[in-house]
């Protein structure tokens, strides 16, 4: 059975489906120390006593760091769509994020002064509860064996850096670029057999902009632990984006127009091609707030929602 456990700057607390919180007495400063202290988690989840309203503590990322954070590239058939791909043909790829992106389920997303297209990605995180050796080989009976935990993910992304240098890594590192939150819901295997009942939403301003299932996965998660053991061990506390449904701001522009840009020289055609961008209303501004939430549609398990606002970079942002 699933436990819900949030994390402020004084302490871990398990929450309830009613809200109200129950300190965990233990000495864990990580996420991985967390995990490894189940039997603090499972005594204040019994507590009949001692419950209290969660009031004006503020929420910071359940997932510690530093930390490994890899991410799932296109994993979704929406998404593949979306992004001109055929989904039937799409390889399983990953992509690392710095843990400095890492932040708080209600922190706000930092733009960088020299980024216009700022997209949005729900996601599923994956968190590890015990290593991933290199060579393993996972299937939906073992995977409990190294995931023990699940967490709303956004993957924020700066298009305009992203596309033209080809790159992953730079333009989805920035601080502030990976809301993780509010809940670390710790599963069991009986819960992780519910994976594929998962629902990711990720409204802006109220607005639904992606709204799916996790069924409609391409590789799904043991199938990508196994492919990701080839040549990447994972430790206790790290965790795994596993890519994000379609609705994304940034979509393929289609086969005509790439093949008219795929004739232009390559500083014409990112003229052109960020020119029509900039006029997409889609793109995340300062003063936009970005909901997004995970849940199956009975609440069994229920990873709660982010609410995290936009705003531009100034002198006081984070560094």
């Amino acid at each position: 059975m699933s436990t819900a456990v949030v994390r402020t700057s004084q302490a871990w607390w398990v929450q309830r489906a009613d809200g109200q919180v129950q300190r965990v007495r233990t000495e864990a400063a990580s996420t991985a120390d967390l995990l490894a202290d189940r039997s603090a988690v499972d005594q204040a989840s019994r507590a009949e006593d001692g419950w209290e309203e969660l009031g004006s503590k503020e929420l910071l990322s359940p997932v510690t760091t530093p930390c490994r954070v890899v991410a799932q590239m296109v994993n979704y058939r929406s998404h593949a769509i979306d992004s001109g791909f055929n989904p039937d043909l799409v390889p399983t790829t990953f992509f690392r994020k710095a843990s400095g992106s890492v932040s708080g389920p209600t922190e706000e997303i930092i733009r960088p002064s020299h980024v216009q297209l700022l997209d949005y990605e729900v996601e599923l995180g994956l968190v590890f509860g015990a290593p991933l050796p290199l060579g393993a080989d996972v299937t939906t009976a073992t995977l409990g064996r190294y995931i023990g935990a699940l967490v709303v993910a956004n993957d924020i992304s700066a298009r305009d850096l992203q596309l033209p240098k080809t790159q992953f890594y730079e333009s989805k590192s920035y601080p502030t670029f990976t809301p993780l939150g509010p809940r670390l819901l710790l599963v069991d295997d009986r819960d992780l057999a519910s994976l594929e009942r998962l629902h990711l939403t990720c409204t802006v301003n109220g607005e639904v902009r992606q709204d799916s299932t996790t069924a409609e996965m391409i590789t799904k998660p043991d199938r990508a632990l196994t492919a990701l053991a080839r040549f990447q061990t994972m430790a206790p506390g790290d965790v795994l984006l596993t890519g994000t449904p379609g609705g994304t701001a940034l979509r393929s522009p289609g086969k005509a127009l790439e093949l008219i840009g795929s004739l232009l020289p390559p500083e014409k055609k990112w003229k052109t091609f960020f020119a029509r961008q900039a006029k997409n209303p889609a793109y995340l501004k300062p003063g936009d707030l970005v909901a997004t939430s995970i849940s199956t549609a009975d609440g069994s398990l229920d990873l709660g929602t982010q609410q995290t606002p936009v705003r531009a970079a100034t002198t006081e942002a984070r560094s």
